[in-house]
């Protein structure tokens, strides 16, 4: 592939194991853990991610005339549109209508895992354009007579470029607590008015007053037996939102082991058993909030274990954010304000392009003008509030 004077090289994996973890690592950087070699390579080892789920891994490398390894992107053929949190169902029934195949289709995105963050992995020091990567996910796609590619969850950097290089941009909307300087939990209640900070004192008082000892684990802390509770708490979260348990038992293990101290478990127990958990990753600057489950009925212990906790945990760890995931309205009131999602997307099919184009086209005002009234509902003191 022509870049300039340079020649890059595509090639597909079937497996992430198939790349140096070194090497992938070298472009995914530090910063995020979801797209690491070992988080990417727990998900495909545990059969989480697989044929059988629909994630058929397709990680595309790009090198150079050497055959160093220069940029890479986690990549899967999905035969459905699950564990995406990037809805575009109704964009392959309208090419199924047509007459078309929206499936198979290329998803490059961290599997069942709403985090944003980088997805067009680049060695710092090689000089690979966004561009570059762009142009060869359409060739994969082309080559292999699939219908479209979509780069979910994306930076902001690379939603400007894959725009720049023609690609449909879309915005979506999450829910991040940002680290303003705190030292304590304390400062932060310190910054929210009045009414509000009673609430969230209230909530913490009654949640810690049920006679619940909780527990934040990380590394060689978390134990088998830590991981065998919090299956079952991920598996009736599952159940109770009728979803697909696409997590293996095993994953979880394996998290463990290849993740180590980047893995940050936060478990409640009631007379010495565990009875529920919230997993998270700890990155350079934020705390990412993944799954979470109980056995009970336990007051405001959502709240308590899955935002208040990690508040204090990234409060404690030096942290800058803490981004506790999909979804939550019900998250503004406890500091966690309205942030924009990017994710960019190649259609092959002219005639859906254009249709997606005009889609996006209504419906990004939308989505800013929602980001914008949330703002106004934020718990954070206004001018002379005390």
């Amino acid at each position: 592939m022509p870049d300039g004077a340079v020649t890059l090289t595509l090639s597909l994996h079937a497996s992430i194991g198939e790349i140096d973890a070194d090497a992938w690592d070298a472009c995914a950087g530090r910063d995020n853990p979801f797209v690491s070699h070992a988080f990417l390579s727990a998900v495909e080892d545990s059969g989480s991610a697989s044929a059988r789920t629909g994630w058929l891994p397709q990680h595309a490398a790009l090198r150079g005339e050497d055959g160093r390894l220069l940029a890479v992107a986690p990549m899967y053929a999905k035969s459905h549109s699950y564990g995406e949190y990037v809805f575009d169902h109704g964009w392959a029934h309208a090419l199924e209508r047509a007459g078309g195949a929206y499936y198979p289709k290329l998803q490059v995105a961290v599997p069942f895992s709403p985090v944003p963050g980088p997805r067009l992995l680049r060695r710092p020091d090689a000089g690979v354009p966004i561009a570059a990567l762009a142009n060869a996910l359409e060739q994969a796609c082309q080559t292999h007579d699939l219908s479209s590619v979509h780069v979910t969850f994306c930076t902001e950097a690379e939603w400007e470029g894959l725009g720049e290089a023609g690609w449909l941009q879309r915005l979506g909307m999450q829910f991040h607590w940002e680290n303003r300087g705190y030292a304590t939990f304390d400062d932060f209640l310190g910054d929210l008015a009045s009414r509000k900070r009673k609430v969230l004192r209230r909530e913490r008082r009654d949640a810690n007053a049920a006679g619940l000892t909780f527990l934040a684990l990380s590394g060689a802390e978390i134990t088998e037996a830590h991981w065998d509770a919090f299956y079952r708490f991920y598996q009736s979260t599952v159940d109770r939102k009728w979803g697909s348990a696409y997590l293996t038992r095993r994953f979880f293990s394996l998290l463990g082991e290849r993740l180590g101290s980047r893995v940050v478990l936060m478990m409640a127990e009631h007379a010495g058993k565990p009875v529920a958990g919230a997993l998270n990753l700890a990155g350079s600057e934020a705390l990412y909030g993944r799954n979470w489950g109980c056995r009970g009925d336990w007051p405001f212990l959502h709240f308590e274990l899955c935002y208040y906790r990690a508040i204090e945990w990234a409060i404690d760890h030096g942290l800058q954010r803490v981004e506790a995931g999909a979804q939550g309205r019900h998250k503004i009131q406890r500091g966690y304000l309205p942030k924009p999602t990017y994710s960019a997307h190649w259609i092959a099919h002219s005639g859906l392009r254009r249709a997606v184009r005009s889609f996006l086209a209504e419906e990004r005002p939308g989505v800013l003008a929602e980001m914008a009234a949330l703002v106004e509902e934020s718990p954070f003191r206004k001018g002379d509030e005390a």
